[in-house]
């Protein structure tokens, strides 16, 4: 006998049905924080008047404050009735593109010249080591990358979720404190013939750490011997010497040398656009026919994983990189922030000394660029924060834009205190 169900009784078996279905997202645990972003979280949630955060790696002027650079206010100011508001192509702005490779492969480029280079607009660095890392696994699938050890920490979380596989290579020496030249060279040539490297172009992050000019040479010639595919990260350009030119020496060596590279470039340190995302990626090809077609297969994977990367930022790049006026002012004020960077690792540097700290502190003004490699343990770095207020990554790495002159002797004091019983 059929039963007919009306009203009330129908809906109480519809609801009651609805609380059987499956939970899609129950047994999904909360992501643990990010190690570097996690660090200003905590130290913006710290209401210590002491407090200090040297964790992240923004820059910071002598009064503590973030700094919009006078090209960028100069670029805004002459951009600012610009009525483009239209996608860009999937592969960004042609201009900010031109500007970037000359920066990196030379303004008289003969790569640029012979049209070798395949290139797109990308998300800032992370965008353009993601979408070569995505384009490295599309086409070597079985092929891995060696990352140094160690690395800017979401190296890893790049070409892991790109499902690349990954190896180390020695890179720093704790003893030392210094580059742990003679394990990098075995590193090279023990790895499989053939396999991708990843290098920081300059100002090595977390180390600040860089190979002198004739270590890149033997580098260079290792990586060749080995048939290895160099790729570069420079998020730092103009930041390790204060001269983007002079930064670039690394790239200009394989370059001479006849390597075909990979290149991420950045401007969120260098123009201070950490909001704007904005970036490039390219590889050098062997012939204009290969670029063609090594951009065209870039373009095809951007385009369901971003579409097209914004317009802003790749306007104030273009805008100050393609004004002689802008650029001279961009150079300045580059080597200005470089200068105050370095001019703090010497402070730094004297006011442990004066505290007749037992351990020597010399690495701090021969490593370069925005962090110093401390060689503070993750024990000693807990204390930093809990007594002193002091916020930094557990490997001991100090961004040196977030010290100013008034707090660089209370961080040295902080130093001394958790470091003099070693």
């Amino acid at each position: 006998m059929a039963i007919s169900l009306k009203g009330e009784s129908l809906r109480r078996i519809i609801v009651g049905t609805r609380f059987m279905s499956p939970s899609w997202f129950r047994s999904i645990e909360p992501a643990p924080k990010d190690p570097i972003l996690g660090v200003t979280e905590a130290f913006l949630a710290d209401q210590s008047p002491n407090k200090v955060n040297v964790g992240v790696g923004a820059y910071r002027d002598d009064d503590g404050k973030a700094v919009v650079l006078e090209c960028v206010r100069e670029a805004e100011r002459r951009i600012a009735g610009n009525q483009f508001m239209e996608y860009l192509p999937i592969g960004g702005s042609i201009k900010m593109v031109e500007e970037s490779l000359k920066l990196a492969y030379g303004d008289n480029s003969e790569f640029i010249k012979d049209k070798r280079i395949a290139a797109v607009q990308a998300l800032s660095g992370t965008g353009a080591c993601r979408l070569f890392a995505a384009f490295q696994q599309r086409f070597h699938p079985n092929s891995q990358i060696y990352i140094p050890v160690p690395t800017w920490a979401n190296h890893h979380n790049i070409w892991r979720d790109a499902g690349v596989s990954m190896k180390t290579f020695r890179y720093y020496h704790p003893e030392s404190k210094g580059l742990d030249f003679e394990g990098l060279m075995n590193d090279m040539k023990n790895a499989p013939d053939g396999s991708f490297f990843l290098l920081h172009a300059c100002a090595h992050n977390p180390t600040g750490v860089d190979p002198s000019e004739e270590q890149w040479r033997e580098i260079s010639s290792q990586i060749k011997a080995k048939g290895h595919f160099p790729f570069f990260d420079m998020a730092y350009q103009g930041f390790a010497s204060g001269d983007p030119e002079r930064d670039a020496k690394a790239i200009r060596i394989f370059l001479e040398d006849g390597h075909l590279i990979g290149l991420a470039q950045s401007y969120a340190k260098n123009m201070g656009l950490y909001g704007q995302r904005v970036g490039c990626l390219s590889v050098l090809c062997e012939d204009e026919k290969q670029a063609v077609a090594v951009k065209s297969q870039l373009q095809l994977i951007a385009r369901p994983m971003y579409s097209n990367p914004p317009v802003h930022g790749a306007l104030i790049v273009s805008t100050v990189l393609g004004d002689p006026e802008l650029k001279k002012l961009w150079l300045n004020e580059v080597k200005g922030m470089a200068d105050r960077i370095i001019g703090m690792r010497t402070t730094l540097r004297e006011n442990l000394e004066k505290r007749n700290s037992p351990l020597p502190w010399q690495h701090i003004t021969n490593q370069i660029g925005m962090f110093c490699y401390s060689g503070l343990t993750p024990e000693q770095v807990d204390l930093m924060t809990s007594k002193f207020h002091i916020y930094m990554t557990r490997n001991g790495r100090i961004s040196m834009a977030g010290l100013n002159t008034g707090n660089v002797g209370y961080v040295a004091d902080a130093i001394h205190e958790v470091t003099k019983s070693s």
